[in-house]
Formats: C-alpha cells, sequence, structure tokens
C-alpha cells in the first residue's frame, strides 16, 4: 500500500559492527508462519503482503464503515450484514494481493534505491516482473469475481468499481506526479465506503440518465463518511511516508512529508479537526444516537489526538508505532461506534 514499505534502521554496537531492526512493514519478512513455507512461495507472500495483513485491514475497514452506515440508515438485518461483511471481506482480500503486487512492480526501479526497500522480492531478484504480472492478474480476476455480490446488474457493478480500478491502477505513478500521493490513497481506500453501501443495497448516490428528469442525489451522511475516511487515509500514511523521508529527497519520490517536512505536524493538527467536523455532521445528517458520538467521533478524536501530539516524525520507530496503532484505534472506534448504533437500533 502507498508507500507502506520495510523499514529498518540500523545501529552501531560498541565493537564498530552494525545490525538493523525491523521498525516497519512491507514486503521482506520472513518472520512467523512465514518461516515454515517452502522458499519457492515465500516471495509470492511477500509481495502480497500476507504477513502482517496490515495493508487488507486498512482496505477492509472503509468497506466495514459503508456497510454499517448503510445497515443503520436502512435497519438490515443482522444475517444480511453478516452476509455481506464476509463477502466483502473476499473480495478485499483479492483487491489487497492485486494492488500490492502491481504497486512493487511499477515501484521497482524505485525499490532498489532505497535501502530499507531494496530487499523487496522484485528488486532483489526473488521473482520476475513477468512473474509477478501474472500473479497480480490471477489476483485482479479473483477480486472480478465478488462483483455478481452485489445486488445489481454486473454491467452497473463494474461501473461503481471502475473509479476505484483506474485510480488504484494509477497510485504508483502518484508518487511521482504529484506531491499528494496521500489524497490518492485516501480517495481509492475510501471507494470502499461506497461498495459496502452498494453490497447492502443502499445507493450513496444516483445520477439519472441524460435527459431522464431525473435529478442527481447523494447522500450527505455517507459523503461526510467518505470524506473522513479520505482524511484518515492522509494523516496515517503522511506518518508512514516520514519513515522514508531522507530517501525519498534522495530518490525524488514526493509525498506530503516531502512537501512539509518539518512543517507536517501543524498540517496533522487542521487534518485532525476536519475529520472529527465531518464525523460530527455526518452524524448528524442521518440521525446517529450518542453511541455514535461517543464511540466513532470521540474515539477517533482521541486516538488521532494522542498521535498527532505524540509522534515524533524524525524518529523511524515512534512514525512506526504511531502508524501500527494508530490506524487500528482509529478504524476500531468507528466501527465500533456504527456497530453500537446498529445495535442499539435493533432494539428499538
Amino acid at each position: 500500500m502507498g508507500p507502506m514499505r520495510k523499514q529498518w534502521e540500523t545501529t552501531q554496537r560498541q565493537d564498530g559492527s552494525t545490525k538493523e531492526k525491523k521498525v516497519g512493514y512491507g514486503g521482506n519478512d520472513r518472520s512467523g508462519w512465514l518461516a515454515h513455507l517452502p522458499n519457492s512461495w515465500v516471495p509470492y507472500v511477500q509481495l502480497a503482503r500476507l504477513s502482517p495483513p496490515a495493508g487488507l485491514c486498512l482496505i477492509y475497514f472503509p468497506h466495514m464503515f459503508g456497510i454499517l452506515h448503510a445497515a443503520i440508515l436502512q435497519k438490515s438485518s443482522p444475517s444480511e450484514v453478516l452476509r455481506t461483511s464476509a463477502v466483502i471481506l473476499g473480495g478485499s482480500f483479492f483487491v489487497s494481493n492485486a494492488i500490492h503486487i502491481w504497486n512493487d512492480i511499477i515501484d521497482a526501479p524505485l525499490d532498489a534505491l532505497v535501502e530499507r526497500t531494496r530487499r523487496r522480492p522484485i528488486s532483489r531478484g526473488a521473482i520476475t516482473k513477468q512473474a509477478a504480472l501474472a500473479f497480480t492478474a490471477t489476483q485482479a480476476a479473483g477480486a472480478g469475481l465478488f462483483l455478481p455480490s452485489l445486488p445489481y446488474p454486473l454491467s452497473q457493478s463494474a461501473l461503481y468499481a471502475f473509479p476505484s480500478i483506474l485510480l488504484w491502477t494509477y497510485y504508483p505513478w502518484a508518487k511521482r506526479h504529484t506531491s499528494c500521493p496521500q489524497l490518492v490513497l485516501g480517495f481509492v481506500l475510501a471507494w470502499g465506503i461506497v461498495v459496502g453501501s452498494l453490497a447492502m443495497g443502499f445507493e450513496p448516490f444516483a445520477i439519472g440518465p441524460v435527459g431522464s428528469g431525473v435529478k442527481p442525489r447523494v447522500d450527505i451522511s455517507t459523503s461526510c463518511l467518505f470524506a473522513a475516511s479520505v482524511i484518515w487515509t492522509m494523516i496515517y500514511d503522511t506518518v508512514y511516508a516520514h519513515l522514508d523521508l531522507k530517501d525519498d529527497l534522495k530518490a525524488g519520490i514526493k509525498s506530503l512529508a516531502v512537501l512539509y517536512r518539518d512543517e507536517t505536524k501543524p498540517l496533522l493538527w487542521k487534518l485532525l479537526g476536519l475529520i472529527i467536523t465531518l464525523l460530527l455532521v455526518g452524524g448528524r445528517a442521518s440521525d446517529m444516537g450518542i453511541l455514535y458520538f461517543i464511540i466513532a467521533v470521540g474515539g477517533t478524536a482521541a486516538s488521532l489526538g494522542l498521535l498527532v501530539a505524540k509522534v515524533d516524525l524524525k524518529d523511524s520507530s515512534s512514525c512506526w508505532w504511531w502508524f501500527s496503532n494508530g490506524f487500528w484505534s482509529v478504524g476500531g472506534s468507528i466501527t465500533g461506534g456504527l456497530i453500537a448504533e446498529y445495535l442499539y437500533q435493533q432494539t428499538v
């Protein structure tokens, strides 16, 4: 995902030798269950970022936001929510694999220039680009098999998925073309809210055929949740981008971390204020109860406020710790708030 790269911090021993300490995420690790796999399998698992599956979780969270939010608005049954959540998890698995592999194929020349990413499977020569391309094609095909699960004609489901496909394809080049690749990443991840809503049979927006006289409709509460998810991604991915700031400057890789550098924290405080405002406005627009505001809004404000206040953007281990813990706490807060609101509505 995005600038998610394996981060290695080199420290000096007293005898003058060095050692490397892993402080990040991305396709190089062989610890845990990977150690039991055949050697020929390991590069493919690393390429898909299946250990740890942080990328999968970051893709799945927005989908769950959309599923739960639609379930609240429509008063959907628990069985429908559980079934849809399971189906979308399967689709998210293949999407996560496909986009991580694609990102590494395009980023291979840049990865080779950066100490912390030169050990990735393609960069170290463990997998050829041709083999990786074939692998990502199988995963993209697997993701496509889930499109018929949406309660719409296949052509309409494909049309809804098109913005995501287009932006995931473009994303690896965003860090070359723009200083705000985090915005591109945020938009494509937040599109999961749209897909999750559609999977529940709720259309967050509707545009009638030209000349039909049907007025375009956009659901305000879903739009606020979508925008809040974009901002959330921009915050955590900017913190993560600071892991590689020095190397990115040398390699010419663009990001908000590169653009703002020592002025990043004031930006993060502004983004924090924006995400809380969006969650509040969206909650009011959909008539959410107190549980949503306490858990989702309050939990997000506390989690992100602590992250922005405490993270040391010049310390790679601090950036990694706050990133890896922060995305769980924020994603968990929003999901927990929506679940609590849904369960409460089931009792009244």
